[in-house]
């Protein structure tokens, strides 16, 4: 793996080699993508996952799609293929479908297919990088000022679900003002949701903030209401996976419920975003974003390291217990502080996004 932490990265050969997030914490395995089909896979079973992570696999499974038709000579319907099952592949974050839309543009007029997209799938990722750069610039801001509010103690942040480096590029949405606010010697720690049912704040963002060196402390995902009655959180702080043009949010499922929970012990939430996440064709995120329902396996078994060392999957209930596996909640603009750009921050509102964004208007 580089040296420069990545969660995608390209080959000697000019392969694509992304993190097995599903063993994390516990084992830390590289797979290399050798296909498009490599990347469907990898996106479905949640090798890679986050939105913008999910983009930027998407933008490589193209260019693997278009090194494979060159090499064996295979006719252009067999990329066009390929764009439709990278379609298929996850429902909900918009990036991917942000990302794939970029590709094939880009790939309309190209005279050389292989490199434009090669150049592109790194555009991309080198983008998403800096975008997050910025939103950890702008969420500083928020995190300053409520240290010195509290005249230099510890902010207490609490966040749901990982929308850290790993389901990013580098910096994280929701991290990069958290390692930022530590590099500026600001005190901070996070309450971790354990996030059920595939347990990504345990897995994934315990690991990450683990790694940094940030003070957290991992919790069950029904403790954030008591400890937000009880003075214990000062800013609530989550990613989504598609924001709608009134300023909808959809984010992991229990997502809603923190907002709830926040809004009525008059919290700050907030959510980070990439300007890649605004889906603008939708206005009303409860009726109009596809709620994608995953394996209810994922809610009836768990995984875990048993005191032998080993990686083994639990059933938690009886075996014939029907489930049901719900991946994401909206949370209403109404309920959200607001949404940390690469821009700035503004208003969970068509106002508020515009202003920032006014080519979308």
């Amino acid at each position: 793996m580089p040296t420069d932490f990545r969660t995608i990265w390209t080959t000697d050969d000019r392969f694509v080699e992304v993190i097995d997030q599903r063993l994390l914490p516990h084992q830390f395995v590289v797979v290399k993508l050798l296909s498009y089909t490599d990347a469907v896979i990898a996106i479905k079973n949640m090798t890679v996952r986050g939105a913008p992570l999910i983009g930027a696999t998407a933008a490589f499974g193209i260019y693997l799609a278009v090194k494979e038709m060159q090499e064996k000579q295979l006719p252009s319907s067999f990329l066009q293929n390929a764009f439709i099952e990278l379609r298929a592949s996850r429902p909900t974050a918009i990036n991917l479908f942000w990302a794939l839309d970029r590709m094939q543009k880009s790939l309309s007029n190209a005279e050389n297919l292989l490199e434009t997209a090669w150049k592109q799938a790194h555009l991309i990722v080198e983008e998403d990088i800096e975008t997050c750069r910025m939103i950890g610039v702008h969420g500083l801001e928020l995190i300053s000022a409520i240290a010195k509010k509290k005249k230099g103690e510890t902010v207490n942040i609490l966040t749901h679900c990982n929308a850290g480096m790993l389901g990013c590029i580098k910096w994280g949405t929701v991290t990069s003002p958290i390692y930022q606010a530590q590099a500026q010697g600001i005190k901070v720690h996070v309450w971790v949701d354990e996030t059920r049912p595939r347990n990504q704040g345990a897995n994934l963002t315990a690991y990450e903030l683990t790694r940094h060196g940030i003070d957290h402390t991992l919790i069950v995902d029904n403790t954030g209401g008591h400890l937000m009655q009880h003075g214990q959180v000062d800013m609530v702080l989550v990613g989504t996976d598609r924001t709608t043009r009134n300023g909808d949010v959809a984010n992991k499922i229990g997502t809603y419920l923190k907002a709830l929970a926040a809004f009525d012990n008059s919290i700050p939430f907030y959510v980070a975003l990439p300007s890649t996440t605004l889906d603008m064709s939708i206005r009303d995120g409860l009726k109009e974003i596809p709620i994608e329902e995953r394996d209810p396996n994922e809610v009836k078994y768990v995984i875990g390291k048993t005191k032998s060392g080993t990686i083994e999957e639990v059933l938690i209930c009886p075996e014939t217990t029907p489930a049901s596996n719900f991946g994401f909640d909206v949370t209403p603009a109404r309920l959200i502080t607001g949404l940390i750009t690469e821009r700035g921050v503004c208003s969970a509102s068509e106002e508020g996004i515009t202003g920032l964004f006014p080519a979308y208007k």
